[in-house]
């Protein structure tokens, strides 16, 4: 042993096998030699009933004071119960945030979620999180990392706060994999960006100029029968797009639809009259199971968007999108006075709040029942017929009386 200097470690030559040389001053500290010539600083210790070594710098990168006070600073941590040098090896180990997005998508996702969650969680992955944090470990990801990623698109909200989404989704499932402490999400607390919510619904003359057209395309024959059909029921049932398009002839029952799996899990339905008779209309095709039967054998129609885009030109509706559709059928039923929970009945949510989004579009209903109440309580107060009431000691208030004819 001796006191690790410049002039100490300088003097040291190479020999046929690595050696140690330890300083007298900070026991567990020293200078490893390999028969190379390279030297490193080194510091040892034992913890757990193991001896452990780590060669935590090359010689020239840090001075022997330098090195000295990082050995110090390590060893410390032994003696408050920790084992840095495993720590460290843990940490090299560790998997990147590239490595955790691809057991996300693997082992959660691919068995969790809808197949269009799917594309919308691959998609945030695959554009957004890799590329910006995909070296990083995750136990090193910062809640400013986060931010930072989520400030950079801010000029799409939307994408933004779904991005946010996904990571925040990612790193509970780290805590729950044992890759990050217990509640650490980095996450947590930042706030997403406001998101307008579009909203389009078609009046009375839109739904009429886009029945005309329909029906029109269907005799011209300008457009598929099959894509005539599947627009029709998206407008008298309310579905999601994916439930009509995938629709088989398997799940129509005389007044309802019984839909394995969507969105919500398993779903009904409702056939109004008008729906069942255009399900009635509609050609079976051999060996096709689906109602909306695609050009390809026991295959669905797959792309709606394109003809739509020109039967909603047709129609002068440019900015109309197929959900809006969905939309339109929640507004007419909270038009016609039914209650928010059974449109959510009707259109399949199952939080109260998804439906709430068309509480807004109750004027009528509202105001007919405000006028119900307030002329039941004009009544009992006398004031139906705009004739106050008179007092009278001998008995309760009794209208006035009406002035006698001459």
């Amino acid at each position: 042993m001796s006191s690790i200097t410049k002039r100490t470690v300088d003097s040291l030559k190479p020999q046929s096998r690595d050696y140690f040389v330890w300083d007298d001053e900070l026991a567990g500290f020293g200078v490893r030699v390999l028969p190379s010539g390279k030297k490193a600083y080194v510091v040892q210790y034992r913890a757990g009933g193991r001896t452990r070594r780590n060669a935590f710098s090359h010689v020239g990168k840090m001075t022997p004071d330098e090195a000295r006070k990082h050995a110090r600073e390590l060893l410390v941590q032994v003696d408050k119960g920790n084992d840095p040098v495993a720590e460290m090896a843990a940490q090299r180990r560790a998997p990147n945030v590239a490595v955790l997005c691809d057991r996300f998508l693997d082992d959660h996702v691919a068995f969790r979620c809808k197949p269009t969650t799917q594309r919308e969680y691959r998609r945030s992955v695959d554009l957004f999180i890799k590329p910006r944090l995909g070296t990083f470990k995750v136990g090193d990801v910062k809640r400013a990392d986060i931010a930072e990623l989520h400030h950079q698109l801010r000029d799409i909200p939307y994408q933004a706060n779904r991005t946010l989404g996904v990571l925040s989704k990612m790193f509970n499932l780290a805590e729950v994999w044992g890759l990050r402490a217990d509640g650490s999400n980095p996450c947590r607390h930042i706030k997403k960006y406001p998101e307008r919510k579009r909203e389009r619904y078609l009046t009375e003359a839109e739904l009429a100029r886009l029945g005309s057209v329909l029906d029109e395309a269907e005799r011209d024959g300008s457009e598929p029968k099959p894509v005539i059909t599947a627009i029709r029921l998206l407008i008298l049932t309310g579905a999601r797009l994916g439930e009509i398009q995938t629709l088989k002839w398997a799940y129509v029952r005389p007044d309802h639809l019984a839909l394995p799996d969507s969105k919500t899990g398993a779903k009904r339905i409702e056939l109004s009259e008008a729906a069942a008779a255009v399900l009635s209309q509609t050609k079976r095709h051999p060996n096709n199971p689906y109602v909306i039967a695609g050009t390809l054998p026991g295959q669905h129609w797959t792309d709606l968007q394109r003809p739509w885009r020109r039967i909603r030109k047709r129609a002068h509706l440019p900015e109309l999108r197929i959900h809006d559709l969905r939309h339109t059928f929640a507004s007419i039923a909270v038009s016609a006075g039914e209650s928010l929970p059974i449109i959510g009945k009707l259109l399949g949510h199952n939080q109260v709040q998804t439906t709430a989004r068309y509480a807004h579009l109750a004027p009528a209903p509202v105001r007919d029942a405000v006028e119900r109440v307030s002329g039941s309580l004009a009544e009992a107060m006398g004031r139906e017929s705009g004739q106050p009431r008179v007092a009278n000691d001998n008995g309760p208030a009794t209208k006035a009386a009406a002035p006698m004819r001459p």
